[in-house]
């Protein structure tokens, strides 16, 4: 299945995600990525799965499940997908809103923008707005450039009628002061809706990530204020994951983007009517991996991207 949920979303309601980027395809790789290692590194644009396989699987969920928002975020960058634009044209049929969250590293591309025009929301990532931050912690293609994607940003930001959120992730290791009040700044150009603050609250890519200290979010907070409202990433979304009835199925579906905290997976458990063996049967063939991070469980599908990830 190429479409999961819908799952509990921060930013857009009860989302039902479309996953269409494979594991794990991406422009960066990023130290606090809840997918993993970055497998392939690339920029060009291409074909991935049949847009109309996307449109079957979505229309499967649709048709049972109420859902605020159709949202791409996949197992890697959802802009190098080439018929992203098709996509998304088809799935209107559904009169349901749509929404991208993207890496926006693309976004100075006028066919990858032409293409995030058709959505009715998207969230742009904007963890840093100098070279040093920006490589240590999105570690992008080599061939991108920080001062094109920001000039992207802005162009789309001119032409944009919809709903525009940004989101930026805080991680240890960086001194952040002053980044902080620059970020702050091109928020003021960009005039979001909405600028999320993150810190990493799921299992990342890399071990020694870890979440920023109460002091940095809040002065990211205070400092984000200054330009636009601002909402934070930090507060678990809660458990109110769909089920189609097939407790394997779902949870796989769903751990392959989104890990799952283990009173979630109990949850659906419970919700399906399936024994705890199943679950303890699917840790045991490989399907699901469990990692403990900040004193909690998570259940995430084994994905090749996730082998670091094993504590």
């Amino acid at each position: 299945m190429l479409a999961f949920g819908p799952v509990p979303s921060r930013r857009f309601g009860r989302s039902l995600g479309v996953n269409n980027i494979p594991d794990k395809v991406c422009t960066y790789a990023c130290v606090y990525c809840q997918i993993g290692n970055t497998l392939r590194m690339e920029i060009e644009r291409r074909e991935f799965y049949p847009p109309e396989k996307i449109y079957e699987d979505v229309g499967k969920i649709v048709k049972k499940e109420d859902v605020d928002y159709i949202t791409f975020v996949p197992d890697g960058e959802p802009t190098l997908d080439i018929n992203l634009g098709r996509e998304v044209d088809m799935l209107k049929d559904f009169g349901i809103p749509l929404a991208l969250i993207t890496n926006a590293s693309l976004i100075n591309r006028e066919d990858v923008r032409a293409d995030m025009m058709k959505f009715d929301a998207v969230s742009l990532k904007l963890d840093a707005v100098t070279e040093m931050i920006w490589k240590f912690v999105d570690r992008p293609h080599k061939s991108l450039k920080l001062d094109e994607i920001l000039e992207g940003m802005l162009k789309f930001r001119e032409e944009f009628k919809g709903k525009l959120v940004t989101e930026t992730m805080l991680v240890n290791m960086v001194d952040y002061e002053m980044e902080i009040k620059e970020i702050a700044k091109f928020i003021g150009k960009l005039k979001p809706q909405v600028a999320y603050i993150g810190t990493p609250t799921r299992p990342p890519a890399e071990k020694w990530v870890k979440e920023v200290d109460n002091y940095t979010l809040n002065y990211a907070y205070s400092e984000f204020s200054k330009y636009a409202k601002v909402e934070f990433l930090t507060e678990y979304e809660g458990n109110e994951f769909s089920s189609t009835g097939n407790f394997e199925e779902d949870l796989l579906n769903i751990t392959a983007v989104h890990p799952m905290r283990e009173d979630a997976v109990m949850e659906l458990l419970h919700r399906t009517g399936e024994k705890i063996e199943k679950l303890e049967e699917m840790v045991r063939e490989g399907k699901i991996m469990v990692v403990e991070y900040n004193g909690e469980k998570y259940y995430m599908r084994e994905l090749a991207s996730r082998k670091s990830m094993k504590r």
